[in-house]
C-alpha cells in the first residue's frame, strides 16, 4: 500500500518540526557565543584572538598574580615538528586549545594533558605560497573553528572533530592576494581581508560569509577602481576624488590584511585598512591626494557593509605606513565625559584615540621615535609632515621605517590600571626611489612597491624594542621595559595585575603591570613573535603560548640573527604553564649567534654575475632566507651551506623541488644563468664581514637629506 497524502504531510510536519527545532538551536548556539563575545567578565574561554569583541586582550582571571606567580610552571608542551611557522594567536574553548600551524595545519589539543585531538590540513600547495607569512589567528563560533587559508580560501571546521564543513574561494586564482589574518565572527557573519599589496597589483576589499553555510553576504573594496567601469557604491566614488592618474592600473592596495574589530554597541566592523600599491605614492596617484581609504580606520555597517565613517592616519600614504594593527574598544572618561573610544597604534608611531561613534579624533601622541612628522593636528586630525618626508629629491632617511613602531603582534589594555601596554621597536627607514620613473616602472617589476630595494644587511643594533605602558587618557608613557632583539611577541594583560610576552630570547615573561618590573620568566627554548593566551579549565588558570622563530624575523638578517635562532633544528611548539606544575621542559638545541660561513677558496667570485645574482636573490629569496643573504629565522643560512657549491645539488633544491616537503618551494621558472648567477652572489656574500649600524656612516650617506628635514621641522629652512 502506498503512503497517503495525509501519512506523507504528517511526516513532512515531522521533517519541518525537526528542522526548525535544529535551526532554533543553532540560533540559540550563536546567540549564546555573541553574548560570550561580548561578555568581558567571563575568563573561562578564549574564543577569539583578542578574547572579546573589544579585542582588549584582558583577561578577569586573576590566579596568577604577582604573589603567585613564581609558583608557575610549565605544565606540557606539543612539538610541531612538520611545520615551518607558528606565529598563531591560539583559541582555547571549554578545554580545548586551537592552533594553526605553517600553512593554516589546524590543531586540537588537550588543554589539561597536552594530547593531539585531532589535525586538519588544508593541503596548500607551497608552489603558489612564496609571499606568504604563517596564520596570525582562528576564530570559534557555534561550535566551529575558522581560518584563513595562505591561498585564499576560507574554512569553517567542525570543532570537535576537525572534519570540513564547508570552504569558500575568497580571492581570483592567479591573482597576488593571499591571506594570513584571523577571520571575525559576528552576527552570524564571518568577515575576512586578505594581504598581497606589496607583492604586485593588488585592490584591498573585505568580503562577509554566512558563517553556517558559506555563502557569501556582501563585499566591500578599500579603494576605488577605474572609474569607467562605475563604483561599487557612493563611498568608492567618494574616494575616487581623492586619487590622480590611473591609478587602478597598479591595483591601488589598501588590503586589511590583519586588523579588524566588531563593536556590538553601535553594531559595526572597524577595518584597519594597509598601504598604497605601490608604496610610492608619486607612482601611484602622481599630483598626490589622499588616495582614500588607505591607511584608515574605517567603521562598516555590519549587517550591510555600507560605509558609516572614517579616520585616515596617513593621507597620500607613501611609506608603508598601514594601519592594519589592532585596534581597542574601551570606554574611556576624559575631561569628565564618558567617551566609547577606539584607540590604534598603526605603524606610523601615534597613538590615537577616536571617538567611535562619529571617527573624529580626540588625541594622538607619538609613542616612539618619529621623524616623518611633528604631530597630528587635532583641528583637523592630520599629520603635519616634516618637508622632505616624501623623498621629493628621491631619498629620505626617517622613523620608524617600514617594519613600524607597532607591527601586528597585538597590544592589551587593562580597564584595571587604565593602561594600554604596547611591544614597540625603533627603527629607521630608508626610502631611494631615484632612476624609478612612471615610464619605466611596473607592479610585475623588480621593484612592486616603488622604491629601491634593500640591499644591505640589518646590522645587529638597526633596530631595537621595548615594551611600554601607555596612558590613553594623559596621552603619556607610564612605564617602559627594554626587551631583547628587533621583534617581540604580542602581549596581554590580566586582572591578576600581570603582563605576559613572549620575547625573541626564548623567555615567556610575567611583568608587573603598574611598574613594569619582570616578576617571572622561564624559557621556551625557541624565541617567538606569537601571542600568549590565558584561560581556565576546572577551576585553574592556563597560560599557552606557541614558540619558535619564522615570520617576519627572517626578513631582518643580522638584526634577527643576533638572537640565535637561525635553522630548522629549533623547536615549533604549544607551552601551557600553570601553577605549581613543574613538567621539564624537552631540550633543544642552544641559541647560536656566529655563523659558520662555508669557506670555498677555488670559488672564483665573477662581479657581474654576483649583481645579477643580487636581483634574482632580492625578488625570489630574500623573504625567507634573510636580507643580503644573512639569515634570521627559521630558513637556513645559504652563507653556511654547501649546497650553493655543487651546480647539480643547487638547481635540484631550487628549481626542481627536492626540498617541498621541508617547506622550500621550487622556482621553476629559473634558468640556469640565474641559478649560476645566484651561486656568485652567494659566495659574495659569504666573503663579506657583518657591520654593526654605524650611526656617524650613515649621516654622512644620507647626512644632508636628514639634517635638511630636521632643519625643515624645525623651521630654520624653508
Amino acid at each position: 500500500m502506498g503512503i497517503t497524502y495525509t501519512h506523507r504531510a504528517a511526516v513532512g510536519a515531522q521533517w519541518l518540526s525537526l528542522l526548525a527545532g535544529c535551526l532554533i538551536a543553532s540560533s540559540a548556539l550563536a546567540s549564546n557565543d555573541q553574548a560570550a563575545l561580548a561578555n568581558e567578565a567571563d575568563g573561562r574561554n578564549w574564543a577569539a584572538g583578542g578574547r572579546t569583541f573589544s579585542e582588549q586582550r584582558f583577561s578577569p582571571l586573576d590566579a596568577i598574580n604577582p604573589e603567585t606567580v613564581d609558583r608557575l610552571g610549565l605544565a606540557w608542551s606539543l612539538d610541531f615538528p612538520d611545520v615551518w611557522n607558528v606565529s598563531t594567536i591560539p583559541l582555547a574553548v571549554d578545554g580545548v586549545i586551537y592552533v594553526a600551524a605553517g600553512f593554516t595545519v589546524l590543531h586540537a589539543v588537550d588543554a589539561r594533558s597536552g594530547k593531539l585531538l585531532w589535525k586538519y590540513d588544508p593541503k596548500v600547495d607551497p608552489k603558489k605560497m612564496r609571499m606568504a607569512w604563517g596564520s596570525r589567528g582562528l576564530s570559534y563560533w557555534n561550535g566551529k573553528i575558522y581560518a584563513g587559508v595562505q591561498d585564499g580560501r576560507l574554512i569553517a571546521v567542525d570543532a570537535q572533530t576537525g572534519e570540513l564543513l564547508w570552504e569558500a574561494m575568497t580571492i581570483e586564482p592567479g591573482d597576488n592576494r593571499y591571506i594570513t589574518g584571523a577571520p571575525r565572527v559576528f552576527n552570524g557573519k564571518v568577515i575576512i581581508g586578505h594581504g598581497g599589496a606589496d607583492f604586485g597589483k593588488v585592490r584591498g576589499y573585505v568580503t562577509t560569509y554566512d558563517a553556517e553555510t558559506g555563502q557569501q553576504l556582501w563585499r566591500w573594496w578599500v579603494v576605488p577602481g577605474n572609474p569607467a567601469d562605475g563604483f561599487e557604491n557612493e563611498a568608492m566614488e567618494m574616494a575616487a576624488k581623492t586619487w590622480n592618474g590611473e591609478w587602478w592600473k597598479s591595483g591601488g592596495g589598501g588590503t586589511v590584511w590583519h586588523a579588524m574589530t566588531y563593536d556590538p554597541e553601535f553594531n559595526r566592523v572597524y577595518l584597519g585598512t594597509g598601504n598604497g600599491s605601490p608604496w610610492n605614492q608619486k607612482l601611484r596617484s602622481p599630483g598626490g591626494g589622499d588616495n582614500l581609504f588607505l591607511c584608515s580606520v574605517v567603521a562598516l555597517d555590519a549587517d550591510t557593509g555600507e560605509y558609516v565613517w572614517h579616520y585616515q592616519t596617513n593621507p597620500g600614504e607613501t611609506w608603508d605606513y598601514n594601519s592594519s594593527m589592532d585596534m581597542v574598544l574601551a570606554d574611556l572618561t576624559l575631561n569628565g565625559t564618558p567617551r566609547k573610544v577606539l584607540m590604534h597604534a598603526p605603524k606610523n608611531g601615534f597613538f590615537y584615540v577616536i571617538d567611535r561613534e562619529n571617527g573624529k579624533l580626540i588625541s594622538a601622541e607619538t609613542i616612539a621615535k618619529v621623524t616623518w612628522a611633528e604631530r597630528i593636528d587635532l583641528e583637523t586630525g592630520r599629520p603635519v609632515e616634516v618637508h622632505g618626508a616624501r623623498y621629493p629629491n628621491g631619498e629620505a632617511l626617517i622613523w620608524p621605517g617600514p617594519a613600524g613602531a607597532h607591527n601586528w603582534q597585538p597590544m592589551a589594555y587593562s580597564p584595571d590600571t587604565g593602561l594600554v601596554y604596547i611591544p614597540t621597536r625603533e627603527m629607521a627607514g630608508y626610502y631611494d626611489d631615484r632612476g624609478i620613473t612612471r615610464e619605466n616602472w611596473s607592479p610585475e617589476g623588480l621593484m612592486p612597491v616603488g622604491v629601491k630595494l634593500f640591499f644591505d644587511d640589518m646590522p645587529r643594533n638597526a633596530g631595537s624594542t621595548f615594551l611600554q605602558a601607555w596612558n590613553p587618557i594623559t596621552q603619556k608613557q607610564a612605564w617602559r621595559l627594554d626587551t631583547p632583539g628587533g621583534t617581540n611577541g604580542g602581549v596581554l594583560t590580566t586582572r591578576g595585575g600581570l603582563v605576559f610576552q613572549g620575547r625573541s630570547d626564548g623567555k615567556l615573561a610575567a611583568v608587573d603591570a603598574h611598574t613594569g618590573g619582570i616578576l617571572w620568566s622561564q624559557d621556551m627554548g625557541v624565541g617567538t613573535q606569537a601571542s600568549p593566551i590565558t584561560f581556565e579549565v576546572d577551576g585553574e588558570q592556563y597560560v599557552s603560548i606557541l614558540a619558535g622563530w619564522g615570520g617576519s624575523p627572517m626578513l631582518m638578517g643580522s638584526l634577527s640573527a643576533q638572537s640565535g635562532w637561525v635553522g630548522r633544528q629549533y623547536p615549533r611548539r604549544l607551552l601551557t604553564y600553570k601553577l605549581d606544575a613543574d613538567t621539564p621542559l624537552p631540550a633543544s638545541p642552544p641559541p647560536v649567534t656566529a655563523v659558520e660561513v662555508v669557506a670555498a677558496p677555488d670559488f672564483k667570485v665573477d662581479p657581474e654575475k654576483a649583481e645579477h645574482g643580487k636581483l634574482t636573490y632580492a625578488t625570489q629569496c630574500m623573504l625567507c632566507h634573510g636580507t643580503a643573504a644573512v639569515a634570521g629565522g627559521y630558513a637556513p643560512d645559504l652563507r653556511a651551506s654547501r649546497v650553493p657549491l655543487d651546480a647539480t645539488a643547487f638547481a635540484a633544491i631550487v628549481r626542481d623541488g627536492a626540498l617541498t616537503a621541508r617547506g622550500m618551494p621550487p622556482f621553476e621558472e629559473l634558468s640556469d644563468a640565474q641559478l649560476e648567477a645566484l651561486q656568485h652572489y652567494l659566495r659574495e656574500r659569504a666573503n663579506d664581514e657583518p657591520s654593526l649600524f654605524d650611526k656617524a656612516a650613515m649621516l654622512t650617506r644620507f647626512g644632508w637629506v636628514f639634517i635638511k628635514m630636521q632643519l625643515m621641522k624645525y623651521g630654520l629652512m624653508g
